[in-house]
């Protein structure tokens, strides 16, 4: 059983590299520094008297497939369609002069993604927003979280400004999505690899 295992993941490995699109991460534009660490990524920006990060984790970041009916349309000979992965992020600014981080907690409505065409609307949206001291690791429940559902719109769109003002726009978004899908991609055939050397052990 092992051995047929063992075969299908080096089967398996081969099919998704030869499909893997980027043999490196594809870069942000605007100057943002990338970290990796295993699943996530951290993306950092320097501006006048703020640095803004940007963190995301790939784990659960792909969306579940699309229902069976529209598989059923599928031609055979189509390939299968491509995973993409739209991981939730978190924007922190924090200013050079004060002990606050600005947290906005983001992520990418699941309608929203592929609706090209529709240049007025963002392909993702604040979910939460909060200060939280700057330096400390540990977020605290404590502190005040503004959720957006009821927000004023007004309110709102200032806030999406503010992000666009920092570098974190659609462009980034978009670009946001090809990194952390060639990240996804990268660590899934890593997984891969580092499976099949656990079930060949003896």
């Amino acid at each position: 059983g092992d051995k047929a295992f063992a075969q299908f993941l080096t089967d398996e490995i081969q099919e998704e590299k030869k499909i893997q699109k980027h043999k490196s991460l594809p870069k942000v534009s605007g100057g943002w520094e990338l970290e990796v660490h295993g699943t996530e990524a951290k993306l950092v920006r320097k501006i006048a008297g703020e640095r803004v990060t940007v963190t995301f984790n790939i784990n659960n970041s792909i969306p579940p497939s699309v229902d069976d009916e529209t598989q059923e349309e599928q031609k055979p000979d189509e390939q299968e369609p491509e995973l993409t992965s739209t991981p939730n992020f978190v924007v922190e600014v924090i200013k050079d002069d004060t002990k606050q981080t600005l947290v906005l907690d983001c992520h990418y409505p699941e309608d929203e993604v592929g609706h090209e065409g529709e240049e007025e609307s963002d392909i993702f949206t604040i979910r939460e927003v909060s200060f939280q001291p700057t330096g400390e690791s540990d977020w605290k429940d404590t502190n005040y979280t503004l959720n957006t559902e009821s927000l004023d719109w007004a309110l709102y769109d200032h806030l999406m400004d503010f992000l666009a003002d920092r570098g974190v726009d659609n462009t980034f978004a978009d670009e946001l999505i090809e990194l952390s899908t060639a990240l996804e991609h990268q660590e899934y055939i890593k997984f891969l690899e580092d499976l099949k050397s656990f079930v060949k052990c003896q």
